[in-house]
């Protein structure tokens, strides 16, 4: 048969599956029918030719890719079995010259079919949430109530010894901090302007913080084909299911054949030809002993071994080199992966607070249930912090539900303990009615449900002291419960326990949350003690229940207090939260709740208030202020708020520094500040108490600080010694320290040298001016400069006796290190000094942008080597001060910037006599006739100086009586009342007040009261004004040696007046007088 000419062409051969066609035909003619031939002839060529270009486009894509499949990818145009027909076509053309090209083209073929599948199985895995449920409830799409969680990148680096809520509190005041925050999908993405390929993330977070959830919506993501499509093989798995393989032996192949089977069936076994991430969660949960060290080297996948050595060998790169690792850890577990296999490490700090009000008014829709919800929880900080876990979220959503159900105005639940008490009987009220047939009267507890609560809190205690959150056949065995009965526990109290499956379905239970464990355990201690008379937390197992009256009070008692001791004894304070729990139970009102678990109600009253006598003596007991933070939060489950709202009272009047604290007092002024909502950004010594004992006892909201403010706070070496081990801390947030105006000396910068030279430390900005210095100091921090771990970025020696001798030692540690801004003013360098920093500069001159040489005596030479600098294009420096200079600059200490004052009559009230060329003013009860003239003090007897200061004066005033040694802005008020006009009664004027009795501060109208340590028997006081730096200070001189008494810090923004006066105008004597002194 020939098909060249239509004339040549016969009919077409019959076939049955064609009967409708021919059917279709009949009646036309000959010519017709060849001409719909054709026609779809023509259309089946352009298809198969389209399909042909589609499919071999997608081969060469396969070919070229680093990953299955790809961007844009358009979907198949026939089944799965048409392709694969011309895959075997295509493959069969490839063999006759490309033999290793057809084999890696059917490799990666049959690959993305796998991975389609494995995606299809991943998707049915993570598509629902059992939001704290077990399984056996009602799924809700995890796409739909998903809400994104507050992630940063970076993290302390400190293995925390303090309790997840505290972590968590610490964090809460973190959130608007200028941190680097990163999404989920972008954590295996390089930092900008990194070039390295992340390999292995380490995702830190609390208990309960959402990580799981993370890890299963990224996985979703990509199942999906939404996010992270350049990942070819996702296997996610979790330390439980591996725990349970602890003494099984497999190769990696095997391990992911078993667990994915999709993977398994198309015989996929060479993992280095494709982009794989490996998803680890809960490494926390690990009973694996990942021997990093002793493990043998592994690199070939289809070996077999333990899995322990799988798991040592993928982390370390030696096994899949070119595979992502993903892990997530509470923090506490952090430290069993070695950091140098870490690339990048995240934490996920939970809800921040808009997401905390994002889902209660996702979960109740009626915007005045979800508002007084939101409301209630703000009232009460610490239900507000745990709120940053959003399984605490869903704890409080459900108990609230269940409270607002009622018509009537209920009390809602205030403390931790108060809701999860409520949160038990709500699940108790569920289980009567779901599987015992109960009515929502019936009482909420009964024989079964008493048994199960019992059984699970002797679980949570047990496992609770051995540290385990989740727990297998052995452990449920250990403390006697039978493995079928938990599992009945599981499925009836859903919503409190947890049982899941792992490889080949071994049994995990766990609580939902490791706060439920921690309440639970606390119940069970206090049930066992209340209703049996056994102290679990004793090894005197005391027994009171057949005792004494007496005796009875003495075994509670000492039942309290022994959990108090042993939870303070805990190195890593993990009994924290227990020992709240457990002090909130003992209140009447909440064991009233638990009538019927308990046998009768214990006394509550008479052992409230002993227990918070024993918690308030051992708050004065404690050194360590941060550790009493636990006694606090144990005092606020007792409802006493009595120390913490004293010293909110002193803060809220302004004159705490005025209170000589005792030792709780200053325990709960730690407390206010480190549980606080607000940020601790700048930590002001002065508003407290200008101490170095004041120092020592807030030492540690100094280290929660951005930036510490200690000048001019009387400060000596110990606290040097104290602050280096502050900048030693990783967890230190200490970024900016100001310790200007302190007797320091050489010996204190040698101390703080120790924590600068520390890897952990952090601090950016260091202010050492007028600090009693050396050239020896110099040779101290050369050192630190010349470190290649150096963070300082700006360093501040101002007003030190350096001279060129210092100023040389410093400049060798300049020519390596990354300092931005350095300040030299006032330090008696010459044109040698000037040269030394020019050649430091010369070397290193990429750093360096603002050098402050000002109050200096260059001389031509040093003025000239500098200048010329400043030519060189490779010189950075964006500002250099020298003016003013001058040789009456190389004065050692402050008398450099002495200045000749002179009193102005004009100002003078007509009670003040001038004498001595108007440089000495004393009282006099006679009204002088000093003619009217608008600058006159009319009723305050006091007056200013003829000249107005700015840049840096110094001067010195002898006193006698009860004095006002000031300075005020010109425009203070010279008419009408005491505080408009007094010095240091407003805005315009601050004031140093001297009398026998000691010295105090003024400003504002608001007094400090300095303390006796501070003060010297000398009646010379003087005064130093830096006016650009906005500090103005004050001293005591006695033999040419000055006292720091206090230091202001403002922004002056008028020149400032020397004034004198004397107190309020009252109690004045004859005899009080003012004299200013000579240089």
């Amino acid at each position: 048969m020939s098909l060249r000419s239509d004339n040549s062409k016969e009919e077409p051969p019959f076939f049955a599956e064609e009967e409708d066609w021919t059917h279709h035909t009949q009646g036309q003619s000959v010519l017709d029918r060849r001409s719909d031939l054709d026609l779809i002839f023509l259309e089946l060529e352009a298809n198969i030719i389209y399909f042909v270009k589609h499919e071999l486009k997608r081969h060469k894509k396969f070919l070229s890719s680093d990953y299955l499949g790809g961007p844009g990818e358009e979907e198949p145009m026939l089944d799965d079995s048409s392709r694969e027909a011309f895959l075997k076509i295509t493959l069969n053309f490839l063999k006759i010259k490309h033999v290793q090209l057809a084999d890696c083209l059917h490799s990666r073929t049959v690959a993305a079919g796998c991975q389609r599948e494995l995606k299809s199985t991943l998707k049915e895995n993570f598509r629902y949430s059992f939001e704290g449920t077990g399984k056996s409830r009602d799924p809700t799409p995890l796409n739909l109530i998903y809400t994104e969680l507050h992630i940063t990148e970076g993290e302390d680096g400190e293995i925390s010894s303090k309790h997840e809520a505290r972590q968590i509190e610490v964090a809460s005041r973190k959130q608007i901090q200028k941190e680097t925050t990163i999404s989920c999908k972008e954590i295996f993405k390089p930092s900008p302007g990194s070039f390295q390929p992340v390999k292995t993330v380490m995702m830190k977070g609390v208990a309960g913080i959402g990580k799981t959830v993370l890890t299963q919506k990224y996985t979703l993501d990509w199942a999906e084909g939404k996010t992270n499509q350049d990942i070819d093989f996702t296997f996610p798995f979790t330390f439980r299911e591996l725990n349970v393989l602890k003494d099984k032996r497999y190769s990696l192949v095997k391990l992911i054949h078993d667990h994915f089977i999709k993977v398994k069936e198309p015989g996929i076994c060479r993992f280095e030809e494709f982009n794989v991430l490996f998803i680890f969660d809960g490494l926390d949960e690990c009973r694996l002993p990942l021997d990093f060290k002793g493990n043998e080297i592994l690199s070939d996948a289809s070996e077999v071994t333990t899995v322990d050595v799988l798991l040592t060998n993928l982390i370390r790169g030696k096994l899949l080199p070119s595979a992502h690792i993903w892990m997530t850890t509470r923090p506490a577990a952090a430290g069993l992966i070695p950091s140098d296999l870490v690339n990048v490490i995240t934490e996920v700090r939970g809800f921040s607070d808009p997401q905390k009000e994002e889902y209660f008014r996702k979960r109740f829709p009626e915007e005045k249930l979800a508002e007084r919800i939101v409301s209630h929880i703000k009232t009460s900080r610490s239900l507000h912090v745990m709120c940053h876990i959003p399984v605490f979220c869903w704890i409080i959503a459900t108990v609230l539900e269940e409270a607002l159900k009622s018509k009537e105005e209920a009390e809602l639940p205030k403390t931790l303990t108060e809701m999860y008490i409520h949160f038990l009987v709500v699940q108790a009220k569920l289980t009567n009615i779901k599987y015992l047939g109960g009515a929502e009267t019936d009482p909420h507890w009964n024989p079964e449900n008493k048994n199960t609560i019992l059984s699970l809190g002797k679980l949570a205690f047990e496992q609770l002291r051995k540290g385990n959150l989740i727990f297998y056949d052995s452990d449920l065995t250990e403390c006697g419960i039978d493995v079928r009965a938990a599992s009945v526990y599981s499925g009836v109290f859903t919503q409190i326990f947890r049982e899941e499956s792992g490889l080949y379905q071994e049994k995990v239970f766990c609580f939902i949350h490791l706060s439920v464990q921690e309440f639970l355990a606390a119940l069970y201690v206090h049930l066992t003690f209340i209703n049996s008379g056994v102290n679990l937390l004793s090894e005197e197992q005391l027994v009171f229940k057949t005792s004494t009256t007496r005796s009875a009070e003495s075994a509670v008692t000492h039942f309290y207090q022994n959990a108090v001791d042993e939870t303070l004894l805990s190195p890593n304070g993990h009994l924290d939260l227990f020992l709240r729990l457990l002090l909130g139970l003992s209140l009447e009102k909440n064991q009233i709740l638990l009538r019927g678990l308990q046998t009768h109600i214990e006394s509550g009253l008479q052992t409230q208030q002993r227990n918070i006598r024993y918690i308030k003596r051992k708050i004065e007991e404690i050194p360590s202020a941060e550790r009493s933070i636990v006694l606090f939060h144990c005092l606020n489950e007792l409802n006493d708020q009595t120390l913490v709202a004293e010293i909110q009272g002193f803060l809220s009047s302004g004159n705490i520094s005025s209170r000589n604290l005792s030792p709780a007092q200053w325990a709960a002024l730690v407390f206010i500040l480190l549980t606080s909502d607000k940020e601790l950004d700048v930590f002001d010594l002065s508003k407290y108490s200008a101490s170095e004992d004041a120092l020592l006892k807030l030492l540690p909201v100094v280290k929660a600080s951005r930036k510490a403010q200690l000048s001019g706070c009387n400060l000596s070496d110990r606290s040097c010694e104290a602050l280096s081990s502050v900048l030693s801390s990783k967890s230190s947030s200490l970024r900016e320290l100001d310790l200007s105006n302190n007797d320091l000396q050489d010996s204190g910068v040698k101390l703080l040298t120790i924590g600068l030279m520390s890897p952990h430390c952090a601090l950016e900005t260091l202010r050492l001016s007028l600090c009693n210095l050396s050239a020896r100091s110099c040779e101290t921090l050369c050192s630190v400069l010349s470190s290649e771990i150096c963070s300082l970025r700006e360093l501040d020696l101002s007003n030190n006796n350096l001279e060129d001798s210092g100023v040389k030692l410093l400049s060798a540690g300049l020519k390596t290190c990354a300092l931005e801004t350095l300040r030299l003013s006032g330090c008696l360098i010459t044109e040698k000094g000037f040269e030394s920093l020019a050649s430091a500069l010369s070397s290193n001159p990429s750093h360096l942008r603002e050098l402050d040489l000002s109050y200096n005596h260059p001389g031509e030479t040093g003025v000239k080597v500098l200048l010329a600098g400043l030519e060189d294009p490779s010189w950075q420096l964006d500002t250099l001060r020298l003016e003013p200079c001058g040789v009456q600059w190389l004065k050692p200490g402050l008398r450099k910037y002495f200045c000749e004052l002179t009193l102005d009559p004009n100002t003078a009230n007509r009670n003040l006599i001038l004498s001595d060329n108007n440089r000495k003013v004393a009282w006099t009860i006679k009204d002088l006739s000093y003619p009217d003239h608008p600058d006159r003090f009319d009723y305050c007897c006091q007056l200013l100086c003829a000249d107005g200061l700015t840049g840096r004066s110094y001067w010195e005033v002898e006193w006698e009586g009860e004095d006002l040694i000031s300075v005020s802005y010109e425009g203070i008020k010279r008419k009408g009342g005491v505080a408009d006009s007094r010095f240091g009664g407003n805005e315009q004027s601050w004031s140093l007040c001297c009398s026998a009795g000691g010295y105090s501060v003024w400003h504002n109208n608001r007094e400090i009261v300095l303390h006796s340590s501070t003060c010297s028997d000398s009646n010379r006081v003087a005064v130093y004004v830096d006016h650009a730096a906005g500090t103005l200070s004050f001293y005591t001189v006695s033999s040419d040696m000055l006292s720091h008494l206090y230091t202001f810090h403002c922004s002056f923004t008028e020149p400032l007046y020397p004034g004198f006066g004397f107190l309020f105008g009252f109690r004045v004597c004859s005899g009080f007088s003012l004299a200013l002194c000579s240089a």
